[in-house]
């Protein structure tokens, strides 16, 4: 559906060139959810422009449904951006029309008539939760009503292809849940693509099926959701997974495992072990396996457990105590049975 190749931005900021991509090389799939996440300045914002060419890239390629916008004119970049609807993160919205009449203002250009409009502007108007609210002005909404509007605006021109950028920033939590929600409908009911723009990963975690981490211009990391939450390869990645899966643990945890180390009786060893788990594994009965098979005696000092697409993952911090060769065993049958096993340095 739309695949990236080889781009790069610079443009001239107020200190000379500013390099905002070098070398982006992405493909998102038709029918899928895509996350772009980053930092502010890492450029996700420029980055999500240059798919409908409201940035226009310095060099390299642009594919949509394989036409490359690129090599396009005007009238041809006008046809094509019908195919792809924009969300905007502060709504854009027509303070003098009603809400009918901000969903039905890109049809209105485009020459349709009223009858036309009103036949596929009211389906969408329900489909966004706003059909007691048509008569309605900006004013008289609220926020995430608004960015409902924004979301049917978008969708008006029946594009294969939805944009939306950091369309939930300015959203309070409940909000932002139910805006993520609508978009997933969108996506599973309509076909959408749906490209993701944002800062967050609770909004990546929510609704995305894959993910891309830019940071300074460039892809840092990508990969299914899941995969990336459980296993971050990239520095920058783990810091924005840190808001759902905390990458340091508690000074409370550490004092804890001082504590116990003091406790180890002659000949026992003692270690502290970060577990990972996804899928499959975090249904298996691991810590009584530990306990029972190989006689450790395991205390769980911190975790947490959550769902990415009907998925469980989760993470455990765990110290456990007896035979040398027997936690070596343990961290051997852990890893062997989809366990990612973190041992923590001078902890033992």
């Amino acid at each position: 559906m739309i695949e990236i190749r080889d781009l790069s931005l610079t443009y001239q900021g107020p200190k000379g060139p500013v390099h905002a991509l070098n070398g982006i090389n992405l493909k998102i799939e038709s029918g899928e959810v895509f996350g772009i996440i980053g930092r502010s300045g890492a450029g996700k914002s420029s980055l999500v422009r240059c798919l409908n060419l409201l940035n226009r890239p310095s060099g390299g390629q642009v594919l949509v449904g394989g036409r490359d916008l690129m090599q396009l004119g005007d009238a041809g970049l006008r046809a094509a951006r019908r195919d792809i609807g924009m969300v905007f993160q502060h709504f854009n919205l027509l303070s003098s029309r009603t809400v009918w009449g901000n969903v039905a203002f890109p049809l209105e250009l485009a020459g349709m008539s009223r009858q036309e409009i009103a036949k596929r502007i009211d389906p969408l108007i329900e489909l966004v939760g706003l059909g007691a609210l048509s008569d309605r002005y900006p004013a008289q909404i609220s926020g995430g009503q608004k960015q409902r509007v924004g979301i049917a605006r978008a969708l008006a021109s029946q594009p294969k292809v939805l944009l939306s950028d950091e369309a939930t920033s300015a959203l309070d939590p409940e909000t932002t849940r139910a805006i993520l929600d609508l978009l997933r409908q969108v996506n599973r009911e309509l076909g959408v693509t749906v490209v993701l723009i944002t800062h967050q990963m609770q909004v990546i975690k929510q609704i995305a099926d894959r993910v891309a981490v830019i940071d300074g211009g460039q892809i840092a990391e990508m990969g299914p959701v899941l995969e990336v939450f459980t296993r971050p390869r990239q520095t920058i990645t783990r810091s924005l997974i840190d808001e759902i899966v905390p990458q340091q643990l508690p000074d409370s945890v550490m004092t804890r495992v001082r504590e116990l180390k003091r406790q180890l009786v002659p000949g026992q060893a003692g270690q502290l072990l970060r577990l990972s788990y996804a899928g499959e594994s975090a249904y298996q009965p691991i810590l009584s396996h530990l306990i029972r098979e190989l006689g450790l005696d395991l205390s769980i000092l911190h975790g947490q457990i959550d769902e990415i697409q009907e998925q469980t993952f989760g993470s455990l911090a765990v110290y456990a105590s007896g035979d040398a060769a027997r936690i070596e065993a343990a961290l051997q049958h852990l890893r062997a049975v989809g366990v990612q096993v973190q041992t923590v340095p001078g902890e033992a």
